[in-house]
């Protein structure tokens, strides 16, 4: 299968990053480099793109797709985590970055290609690795935690409020046989979550479900909130981060990282004066996050949950 996903909110994460001909850009999730092409468009032959990813497939496309652009070699791309970014910079002899991106989303190939195990249409094993040198799977952890740490991923990583008993259901299924499939999976959620409550809710009953063991699989959050800190000590003064999530998890932890950082006093209303003396590190440029438009909602129902944050290094 061709690696495709097509770039959520693209030109506004473009113009967002303010891109200099001599500047020095990261993409942490290169995809297949939708992004990062327009980025290599941009510089000059002073100019650098360096992109990071955990898929190895996606790197392959990202590299093909990047030559198109410019074969002068003025990207490296690398396989490894964002919330390295610090030693990566540093493995390139680099103190820091003109503009970091961040597109947090799955790419379309990887939900398309049944043998990673995202989806919840159709039959595949259940996998769900960014990374597929990482050992820990979907299967691993639906066979081998408890039900409380289970109903505990559903509740706050899928906010799915059958969390207790979709766990209960899958706790009892796996005594009766290893749960290897996405289908089996999504047979077990389906006899878990009452038929009135699928049909008032309008959407396919495992997907909050997945979403959850997928985020726990790929420790998705916690690199998140490790990497963002890593991020803002790898920018120069100037500089800007742009972040893109998709769902309300991910968007929740960089608000917070953006205000915590923009020297907004963090004392409780009741107090008299301000004793917490906030740094101010960042400049907010989006009180509110950038969402997609209308047509390229239409052009592509996959951005629909897309939110685009961007900040400035004082």
């Amino acid at each position: 299968m061709e690696f495709s996903h097509e770039p959520v909110l693209l030109n506004e994460s473009i113009e967002g990053l303010n891109i200099r001909p001599d500047g020095i850009y990261v993409d942490c999730t290169i995809g297949g480099a939708g992004h990062s092409a327009e980025i290599l468009k941009r510089l000059g032959e002073n100019g650098l793109l360096i992109g990071i990813d955990q898929d190895r497939e996606a790197l392959s496309a990202a590299k093909a797709k990047l030559e198109t652009v410019n074969s002068k070699g003025n990207f490296v791309l690398i396989h490894e985590n964002f919330e390295n970014i610090r030693q990566i910079l540093e493995g390139q002899k680099i103190k820091s970055a003109d503009g970091i991106l961040a597109d947090l989303g799955v790419s379309s190939y990887q939900l398309d290609a049944d043998e990673r195990g995202f989806r919840y249409q159709g039959d595949a094993p259940l996998d769900m690795r960014m990374n597929r040198n990482n050992a820990f799977t979907a299967k691993e952890l639906v066979n081998t935690w408890s039900k409380d740490e289970i109903a505990g991923i559903l509740r706050d990583y899928g906010e799915e409020k059958w969390a207790s008993r979709i766990a209960e259901f899958i706790c009892k299924a796996r005594e009766k046989h290893v749960i290897e499939t996405t289908s089996q999976l999504v047979d077990i959620i389906k006899a878990a979550v009452p038929a009135s409550a699928r049909r008032k809710e309008g959407q396919h009953p495992a997907k909050r479900t997945f979403q959850a063991i997928r985020i726990a699989v790929n420790k998705e959050l916690e690199v998140l909130g490790k990497a963002l800190p890593e991020m803002l000590k790898s920018l120069n003064r100037g500089g800007r981060l742009c972040i893109i999530t998709f769902h309300s998890l991910e968007d929740r932890i960089v608000k917070q990282f953006f205000r915590n950082r923009s020297g907004l006093c963090k004392c409780p209303p009741d107090f008299p004066k301000c004793v917490c003396n906030p740094v101010k590190e960042l400049k907010i440029l989006t009180p509110k996050p950038i969402t997609p438009t209308d047509e390229e909602l239409n052009r592509n129902h996959r951005a629909r949950s897309a939110k685009l944050r961007i900040a400035e290094k004082l």
